[in-house]
């Protein structure tokens, strides 16, 4: 990306009457999204990265011929997708080329010999269930039925707001679903999945989607059983090339629409002016090539993690949420990452396999509970993007990315190349790896591993200013969902904004995609609960 720079106080000037000088503090997928959002709208908008390569979370590794993709591996409501690059005058089909997977994943069960396959196919899943449950199949549909309408209402009302109007949510179809929208909020997913099915194997592939959440069945709000109409009842896809290659066209239209990218520029402070009765920004200071200097802003942007960019960047009497406000938040899980170049195919991985430990009440209270530790054994999420993608690995060879959920604690280390990494970390990964080989039948796994590179929480705070080295961003409990979530905007700070997954509206891809729109509607002041119109 460009190494762009300007003298200290030579911010490009605004383009037009509305325009705004706009600096984005972090170069991931938010911060990219938002720039080139505001950009294609004739801001002048700088963005930020502390790293040397953007994309955040989303990045990349290379090894030997292996590249494997960090961070997001799943890529889900393609609508959002869709809206957001119709936003900047393109689309996905332009843009992206995207394999629908097939099955959309495996998953193998602690006490069973066989695993189970979820296809892009409803009426295979229904039969699936059907199958593991005598009866279950017409409760499938039922529980599908209200996951379509769950999502539908999700993205028309609660997603693409801020929460700043209430009279936006007030609609007529907001107010007749009142009562079952208030329980579904109040239930954890845990409870409404119980209440309707008793397989131990079905409850746990309706719990799961959970994690993408950031949670644990038990602890985030039954609304997110709309997550299972992405996975049982819609495809689930890829990006070829990756999902660096998604930061990669984001980067793209952002430059292409006069963003300015700046790598190796981690920013050292917000800028304010107290003058008035109201603080607001003047810009940020930032060290580049080991020399300060100073980008002039109308309004900032907060992509970074919200805990970093409050706590780090502010003075404490202009923090909206000082450190305090976080004793009684949760930062999700965090994660040990075992990325593993494997010599040989692996036919009994498709591309995403999950592992289920069959006690899912210790697995999670390891993770979440007041004695936090790394969950022995744990579930285990596994991708093999080389079932799919011939670019990531050498002819011949498998690529697999082993996710192991773990608590958010830098104590547990970081990782590195060879089995360097810390020994909690390693120990982990060596688990996790003995795991999937006898789970999935590969007994000679560990050696035909070629390529290994681990990354624990402690790598995630170092590299992304991660709070206690969470891997996601906050959890989604009823106490961190929709309104109750941080506000993508600063109390104490006219200029302040913020996205990315610390925000409204939550964790993940497409999320991240919406803060950056939400950030848009507030500069255009738009208070509707509505989609910007494409």
């Amino acid at each position: 990306m460009t190494a762009f720079l300007r003298e200290p106080g030579a911010s490009a000037p605004p383009s037009g009457p509305d325009s705004r000088r706009v600096v984005v503090i972090g170069g991931g997928i938010a911060g990219l999204a938002t720039a080139a959002l505001l950009a294609s709208r004739g801001h002048s908008v700088d963005v930020l990265e502390k790293n040397a390569a953007l994309g955040g979370r989303v990045g990349s590794v290379e090894r030997h011929g292996f590249r494997f993709d960090t961070g997001a591996s799943w890529y889900l409501m393609p609508e959002v997708f869709e809206h957001f690059f119709a936003l900047l005058g393109t689309s996905v089909e332009a843009e992206l080329e995207l394999t629908t997977l097939d099955p959309s994943y495996r998953v193998f069960f602690e006490g069973y010999d066989e695993p189970i396959d979820v296809r892009p196919d409803r009426a295979h899943n229904r039969a699936l269930f059907e199958a593991l449950e005598p009866g279950a199949g017409r409760r499938f549909d039922d529980y599908l039925r209200s996951a379509d309408e769950t999502y539908d209402i999700a993205l028309r009302r609660f997603l693409y707001t801020s929460f700043d109007s209430p009279s936006a949510l007030l609609t007529p179809d907001v107010v007749r679903r009142g009562p079952r929208l208030g329980r579904l909020l109040t239930r954890s997913l845990e409870r409404h999945v119980a209440g309707r099915f008793t397989d131990h194997r079905i409850r746990q592939v309706l719990g799961y989607p959970a994690v993408f959440l950031g949670s644990s069945p038990s602890r985030a709000p039954s609304m997110y059983h709309l997550m299972s109409r992405m996975d049982l009842g819609d495809r689930v896809l890829y990006p070829q090339g990756g999902f660096t290659r998604l930061i990669e066209v984001v980067a793209a239209l952002a430059e292409r629409h006069g963003a300015r990218l700046h790598t190796d520029a981690p920013v050292t402070g917000i800028l304010t002016d107290t003058g008035g009765r109201r603080a607001r920004v003047t810009g940020v200071t930032a060290t580049v090539d080991g020399a300060p200097r100073t980008f002039d802003a109308d309004v900032v942007v907060g992509a970074a993690d919200l805990h970093h960019v409050e706590t780090a960047l502010l003075p404490a009497g202009l923090q909206t949420h000082p450190e305090p406000a976080w004793a009684d938040r949760s930062p999700g899980p965090g994660a040990v990452l075992a990325m593993l170049g494997v010599e040989g195919r692996l036919p009994q991985l498709p591309h995403h396999s999950l592992f289920f430990t069959s006690d899912w009440g210790q697995n999670f209270g390891d993770i979440f509970g007041a004695e936090a530790r790394v969950p022995d054994p744990a579930s285990v999420y596994v991708c093999k993007p080389s079932e799919t993608d011939p670019t990531v690995a050498p002819e011949g060879c498998e690529n697999l990315f082993v996710l192991v959920p773990v608590p958010a604690d830098v104590e547990i280390g970081g990782g590195g190349d060879d089995g360097q990494g810390s020994a909690l970390v390693e120990r982990t990964a060596d688990a996790a790896i003995d795991q999937v080989a006898a789970w999935a039948g590969v007994p000679d796994l560990r050696d035909r591993i070629r390529v290994r590179h681990t990354v624990g929480p402690a790598d995630f705070a170092r590299q992304y200013n991660a709070w206690r080295g969470g891997a996601l961003g906050l959890e989604h409990t009823l106490r961190q969902s929709a309104f109750l979530r941080p506000g993508n905007a600063s109390a104490k700070v006219d200029g302040l904004l913020y996205a990315g997954a610390s925000t409204v509206p939550g964790v993940g891809l497409p999320m991240c995609l919406i803060s950056a729109e939400l950030v848009l509607k507030r500069l255009s002041g738009d208070r509707s609960a509505a989609p910007v119109p494409g």
